[in-house]
């Protein structure tokens, strides 16, 4: 059952019905670093949940909301956590989406979130480290832990007829995290890691990297690194050293930069990333039309993130995130109104007069356990040189 409203939010409500505010939400992503391809496309979708909300005027009496974006690099904590920061001392803002990358999002989390009591919704953070980290209810996440990933990727390979892998990772929380959730899920189900061996971002040369990984040997590569950085490096050095010709990629593999790297010289290779076929996914790609990729990766889970912030804000009438921090798991979860993208004004509406809503959103959003998400996978396949869309899982 949905939480009553506490003195002070129903106070904060009262107040804000009268007193429109500016609220300002940080969306703090890699807009360089290891994945700053598909950054662009996650801040336009957080963006367009802020929008949609500013123009109902229905958010704690017409206040408009404002992005202010910061760039968390994906893999410097140092500058990620300057970052966060500057939003919180400089920018006064209300909330954070983001960050996007594990370690990142764990020092932001740990270095400034809890100090400041500030709430944070990652749309991509997937560590299962995540799931422990201390948090005071202030840390919320869209897709799911990886170590649900883990097992994804242990039935698509299985399912491939794939028994024997050889397993790359970045060297990170991400990644670690990852490696470890995927070689107990194939080991337990009867499959062989024959080598798995951390790669560093940013060398120009992957050829001793390969050179294990190839003396190892396996049916496939599982490359868990990211598309801007490492991980198309290991790709690139393994086809020219014809060391392996079918890989196995994770989300932080999976974009538009994938198919612009290696076309068809990769077909037949496998992978899978957050995501679903439900009806608030087509209804989001409608919404944004030929704005931005409504379906590049982590950007419906960066919609929901920023949807989230703003609703709870809407049921716990106060924008401040001692306040609404509570109402984050209630707005995402069942009983209440559905609401899917586009919708947002009018679960605003149904949170103003006192009912309850189940934000559903773009990726069937349903929060468990500490906050985060139970989690749906697309499952992908290189066909052509282009990215298709096999099953959902």
């Amino acid at each position: 059952m949905k939480k009553l409203f506490t003195a002070t939010a129903v106070t904060a409500l009262m107040a804000g019905s009268v007193h429109a505010d500016e609220i300002k939400i940080g969306v703090i992503l890699g807009f360089t670093g290891p994945i700053e391809s598909l950054t662009p496309a996650m801040a336009s979708g957080a963006e367009l949940a802020m929008k949609e909300v500013s123009d109902s005027g229905l958010l704690l009496g017409g206040s408009t909301v404002v992005p202010v974006r910061a760039d968390g690099t994906c893999v410097d904590s140092g500058a990620a956590v300057a970052a966060a920061e500057r939003l919180i001392t400089a920018d006064k803002i209300d909330g954070i989406m983001g960050s996007d990358c594990s370690g990142v999002t764990g020092t932001i989390l740990s270095n400034v979130a809890l100090a400041n009591e500030m709430v944070m919704i990652s749309p991509s953070a997937t560590s299962p480290g995540l799931s422990v980290a201390e948090d005071n209810g202030l840390f919320f996440r869209t897709a799911p832990s990886d170590a649900r990933q883990g097992e994804v990727m242990t039935n698509v390979l299985m399912e491939e007829g794939v028994k024997e892998v050889a397993l790359t990772y970045t060297n990170n929380d991400y990644g670690k995290g990852l490696a470890d959730s995927f070689q107990a899920a194939f080991e337990a189900a009867g499959g062989s890691v024959t080598i798995s061996a951390a790669h560093e971002d940013g060398k120009a040369d992957y050829s001793a990297e390969i050179g294990a990984l190839a003396s190892a040997g396996g049916d496939r590569l599982v490359v868990a690194g990211y598309v801007d950085q490492g991980g198309s490096g290991i790709v690139r050095a393994a086809l020219d050293a014809g060391a392996f010709e079918t890989f196995h990629f994770p989300d932080g593999m999976i974009g538009a930069r994938l198919e612009e790297n290696f076309g068809n010289e990769i077909d037949g290779s496998t992978g899978q990333i957050p995501g679903t076929d439900s009806e608030g996914a087509a209804m989001l790609t409608k919404l944004v039309g030929d704005s931005f990729d409504a379906t590049s990766s982590f950007v419906p889970e960066s919609y929901d993130a920023a949807a989230l912030i703003l609703l709870a804000m809407q049921a716990a009438g106060s924008k401040a995130s001692s306040d609404y921090k509570s109402k984050v798991m209630d707005v995402a979860n069942q009983p209440g109104t559905v609401i899917f993208p586009g919708e947002l004004a009018k679960g605003l509406q149904i949170l103003k007069d006192g009912g309850e809503i189940d934000y559903v959103g773009a990726t069937a959003v349903e929060l468990i356990g500490p906050g985060e998400s139970a989690g749906s996978y697309r499952q992908i396949k290189i066909d052509n040189g282009k990215i298709t869309t096999v099953q959902y899982r």
